[in-house]
């Protein structure tokens, strides 16, 4: 066996002391390695926000996507009830019968997707829900709903169609001129 030399001992660097030009390298990957785990973090938290933006936007589809349907829907609820309004005094009793259960039924069946008639005779104006086309005199304070001209509908809360509604002027003032 030969013996191997021992290398000098200026020749070995001892472990704590690390070069300068090896410590430049180290520090930059440790700052590289935390800044792509900073961008996973966020990327991550993003990906999240998005899976639940698109769950709440998939369930607003689920409940206001047949906004126009309903509209249509209204329209012949509307007629239902016209038909029983101009129904003569002779008509069919079971035909009218008939036609007040249909439009029962369909009014149960908007109810349980979401419609609801929108409450008018005897309150205050809200613009955010009727819509006035005219004004009446009346004993009523002005600004009261006295009659309504077409239901108005909200969808789980959203308007859907505003109630038109005539207002009361309030009660006649007799002055003299």
């Amino acid at each position: 066996m030969q013996d191997q030399p021992n290398p000098a001992p200026e020749q070995t660097a001892p472990e704590s002391v690390v070069p300068e030009a090896q410590a430049t390298p180290v520090a930059e990957l440790e700052k590289r390695l935390k800044d792509a785990e900073q961008k996973h973090i966020y990327l991550y938290a993003e990906f999240e926000n998005f899976k639940k933006r698109a769950i709440r936007e998939q369930q607003e589809a689920a409940k206001f996507g047949w906004k126009n349907t309903a509209l249509d829907l209204l329209e012949i609820l509307d007629n239902f009830e016209r038909a029983l309004l101009f129904a003569k005094p002779d008509a069919d009793p079971a035909l009218v019968d008939g036609i007040k259960m249909v439009s029962q039924q369909f009014k149960a069946t908007l109810e349980k997707q979401g419609v609801a008639a929108i409450p008018t005779s005897g309150q205050a104006f809200n613009p955010d829900l009727h819509e006035a086309v005219g004004q009446l005199p009346n004993d009523l304070p002005a600004g009261t709903i006295v009659q309504e001209q077409q239901r108005g509908y909200t969808l789980h809360g959203r308007l859907l169609r505003p109630a038109r509604v005539l207002l009361s002027a309030g009660p006649k003032t007799n002055s003299i001129v």
